[in-house]
């Protein structure tokens, strides 16, 4: 397969040198495409205003790799890929694998999904790889499920396009108690900005938020699917974590909700 892969964690990160390196060793046509340094939690945001600027990486790869440092954002990195620097469409797309986990309600900035998702806009399969675990080196699993992962699509693709956002627990592959199917749940954060007062006087904040909980259920419409663990909840058991994402964020429930103001004067300007 020709596989293109990004991430957020830029280009000197082992996360992304491990997935490129495994699955190039499997005799898939592998090229990185990725942010210079690391852009993480920019979530989908695009590069408008300035240059965007890519050159070839040579030896942090391995030689069957082909890789590119990009100036841009992760989802610039993949628009780059794509309608610029690649001259073969890729047959799938795969973004990490990320250093810290991407559950819940962290998809929603997460660079790693975002660069995935890219994929997915362009009508190709994506994976969204991520680590649960921001300190953990120990990245075998997570490069030996993604290989068998890709092996299967391979064998039997998805019956549609799709983004699969996984999350690998950090623990030894022993202990890893299988793979889940499962629906997005919700992390709460406590959001706390610590006023600063840099050398030459000025006042600075620094986001030091903090995990406070993290809930079992999802807010809002699960689309009848309870009966799937979230993500967050198998995680905590010890499972990898693959959960089915798209872009199209509309509320199913709320457009049932609002039907009834069809029927009613919508001009609300006049009421």
């Amino acid at each position: 397969m020709r596989i293109l892969i990004g991430n957020d964690d830029g280009i000197f990160a082992q996360g992304i040198r491990s997935l490129a390196n495994g699955l190039g060793a499997d005799g898939h046509e592998v090229t990185v495409v990725c942010p210079d340094r690391e852009r993480s939690a920019t979530g989908h945001g695009l590069t408008l205003h300035q240059p965007i600027r890519a050159e070839i990486v040579e030896s942090i790869f391995n030689s069957s790799v082909t890789a590119w440092a990009c100036s841009g954002t992760p989802s610039d990195c993949i628009k780059l890929a794509l309608f610029a620097l690649l001259d073969n469409r890729p047959d799938l797309v795969v973004s990490g694998i990320n250093h810290g986990p991407n559950l819940g309600t962290d998809i929603l900035y997460s660079g790693t999904v975002a660069a995935a998702m890219e994929g997915v806009i362009e009508n190709i399969p994506s994976i969204a790889l991520s680590l649960a675990n921001y300190t953990s080196r120990e990245f075998e699993g997570a490069v030996n499920f993604a290989r068998s992962l890709v092996k299967r699509m391979e064998k039997k693709p998805m019956p549609g396009v799709m983004l699969l956002n996984v999350n690998v627990p950090a623990v030894r592959e022993s202990e890893i108690a299988g793979a889940a199917i499962a629906r997005q749940g919700v992390r709460r954060y406590i959001d706390i900005f610590e006023k600063r007062v840099d050398p030459r006087g000025k006042t600075y904040y620094w986001l030091a938020g903090e995990l406070l909980e993290e809930e079992l259920e999802e807010i809002g419409n699960a689309g009848g699917k309870n009966d799937f663990p979230t993500d967050v909840q198998a995680i905590r058991n010890n499972y990898i974590t693959i959960t089915p994402l798209q872009y199209n964020l509309t509320y199913g429930n709320g457009l049932d909700d609002l039907r009834s103001w069809q029927g009613e004067d919508l001009n609300f300007f006049n009421s």
